[in-house]
């Protein structure tokens, strides 16, 4: 797909073994910025971007969540990531990047300029220094490890459920 592009493009790979299909002898040229829906829930969409993909189909299974392939940072889908926060109440970004200025924050400004009133809950990286370990302990140290994520979408959720229940949606104590 990048060497299909017209203009410069930024292969990222992750560090270690891929996990994924086998790759075809003939490699199919992906739609330009396109995302893809991966697998159809309800109430919460994990919009993952790059190799967090296989965590969050892990844990959507769990939770009965959509599983969206992002694909590309740049450009976002934007026409994709509308249609699927219309149909959904909680969206999860989850990317091995900083939260601060990464993929989650330009979903955050796209919602934002389409004045979409979704709660939004972004997973990424600290906006701190990780030290070198293995790729596992550092998912872990910053959270993102299946089970971790899945705990923190459920609190989220949580408080939403909990927030639309109470009066004008103050939150319970």
């Amino acid at each position: 797909t990048a060497l299909q592009h017209p203009g410069p493009a930024l292969v990222r790979y992750p560090r270690g073994n891929g996990v994924g299909a086998e790759v075809p002898e003939d490699l199919p040229t992906l739609p330009w910025g396109r995302a893809e829906t991966v697998v159809e829930g309800k109430d919460i969409a994990i919009l993952a971007f790059g190799t967090p993909v296989q965590s969050a189909l892990q844990v959507a299974e769990s939770l009965g969540a959509t599983v969206v392939n992002m694909r590309f940072v740049k450009p976002l889908d934007e026409e994709h990531l509308l249609a699927v926060a219309g149909r959904h109440r909680l969206l999860v970004t989850v990317e091995e990047n900083a939260v601060m200025g990464g993929a989650g924050s330009a979903v955050n400004e796209v919602l934002q300029a389409a004045g979409c009133e979704v709660r939004v809950l972004n997973l990424g990286l600290p906006d701190r220094y990780i030290e070198q370990a293995t790729q596992t302990e550092q998912l872990a140290e910053a959270g993102l490890l299946p089970d971790q994520l899945e705990h923190r979408i459920r609190e989220a959720w949580q408080e939403l459920v909990s927030a639309s229940a109470s009066p004008r949606g103050v939150q319970a104590s």
